[in-house]
């Protein structure tokens, strides 16, 4: 897995916070965004077998969506809580912070996204 502080992920963390400030959304959103994101990235790295993931930005309208693509055909499982476990609470992290997130089987990989609503 690629170094957490890589220039990818500081590049993609800076266009997202860039792009939302840009377009009126407030500080706690941009937030909820760059979390939800940064886990996505986090998870194509370790359980999508790629170190330099596919990151778009989209803006439509008053929606924000952020998909993050990486070359592993193997879906991603949200995990049953647990409170003994080190890890798998991504998803329920991305779920919690955004209004809508799915996967798309892509012919080579996949696509995990997210989105928000509500630019200013």
């Amino acid at each position: 897995m690629r170094n957490l502080d890589s220039p990818s992920l500081a590049l993609s963390r800076d266009a997202l916070r860039q792009g939302m400030a840009r377009a009126g959304w407030p500080p706690s959103s941009i937030a909820d965004a760059e979390l939800a994101m940064v886990e996505l990235i986090v998870n194509a790295c370790r359980h999508g077998g790629t170190s330099s993931p596919v990151v778009l930005i989209l803006f439509l309208a008053n929606t924000l969506r952020v998909a993050v693509a990486d070359s592993s055909p193997r879906l991603p499982e949200p995990q049953p809580l647990s409170l003994l476990a080190e890890s798998g609470r991504g998803l329920q992290l991305v779920a919690g912070l955004t209004h809508r997130w799915g996967v798309d089987p892509q012919k080579l990989g996949k696509s995990v996204w997210f989105e928000l609503d509500g630019a200013a």
